[in-house]
């Protein structure tokens, strides 16, 4: 099992600020860590495959700015295959195969509600093995994977609901 310190949470909290901040520049605002250290971590990080490096695209900037979860009934034997389908599709941001009340989730990125309904009425609806699908729009996101950090409670801080 993969764990992380928290000299460790603090550098990766710090990269995503700004992923493309120095190891002189990490080192300086954590206080007590050379830059040399700092540059070692990164590294082992990445190696254990804990964090990558990326680009991370903005929709919002390049004009998709609705957001909206889509849940699919699919038929029995289906599932993989209609989510391999749904996740080819160009305004999908997220894909996974589910279990409950629906099948497959999948998150989308759209320029308009417009989009959005011809994007699930007339491409989803139509994948073979769709048997329903319903939308939810997602007008405020607070939080994402590029910002999510597992351990983050630490000594003296509690979980708040």
């Amino acid at each position: 099992m993969r764990t992380l310190d928290e000299t460790d949470r603090q550098i990766i909290r710090l990269l995503n600020e700004d992923g493309r901040m120095s190891s002189a520049e990490v080192a300086r605002r954590l206080g007590s860590v050379p830059p040399r250290t700092v540059n070692h971590r990164i590294e082992g990080l990445i190696a254990r495959g804990i964090i990558a490096v990326r680009a991370i695209v903005n929709p919002a900037a390049l004009g998709y700015s609705i957001m909206a979860d889509v849940f699919i009934e699919v038929e029995p034997g289906r599932v993989r295959e209609v989510a391999e389908t749904a996740a080819r599709f160009p305004q999908v941001s997220y894909a996974a195969c589910a279990t409950g009340e629906c099948d497959v989730s999948i998150s989308v990125r759209v320029r308009s509600l417009e989009e959005l309904f011809d994007f699930v009425t007339e491409q989803l609806s139509r994948i073979p093995g769709v048997r329903r699908t319903q939308t939810h729009l997602l007008p405020v996101k607070l939080k994402d994977i590029d910002s999510w950090l597992p351990d983050a409670v630490t000594a003296g801080e509690r979980e708040t609901p």
